[in-house]
């Protein structure tokens, strides 16, 4: 289902974000690659057919911007987090997981290890 998500804590507030559903392959291909920024409030969220940490793998080539990454699991779950920078090759999760985030650097602020984010359609 492409288009728009919001994710929301369990407290019912959402992350001031603009959330894009990335679940089609070339907008996996594509990703973030070739973009010099990100706007603050811009993030893409890529959805796998079943959780794993190599499908969720992330290389940062042709990634121009340090970016946050988040990992959650088919239930929402946060499993990890890291802050990827610029053309390093290779960024996985510690445990498997369905989605990962991508967003500005801020959002790691935002987030934490073991935290539930609910995914609903904007």
């Amino acid at each position: 289902m492409p288009g728009f998500v919001r994710l929301t804590k369990g407290d019912g507030s959402a992350l001031p974000l603009r959330v894009r559903r990335c679940d089609t392959f070339l907008c996996r291909l594509r990703g973030l690659m070739f973009r010099r920024r990100l706007r603050p409030a811009e993030a893409l969220l890529f959805v796998e057919a079943q959780e794993s940490r190599t499908a969720t793998a992330i290389h940062m080539f042709f990634v121009f911007c340090p970016i946050s990454v988040v990992w959650l699991q088919g239930d929402g779950v946060i499993v990890d987090k890291v802050l990827a920078r610029p053309f390093r090759p290779f960024y996985a999760p510690r445990l498997p997981a369905r989605y990962y985030l991508e967003a500005a650097p801020e959002v790691l602020d935002w987030v934490a290890v073991g935290e539930r984010l609910n995914i609903e359609p904007d």
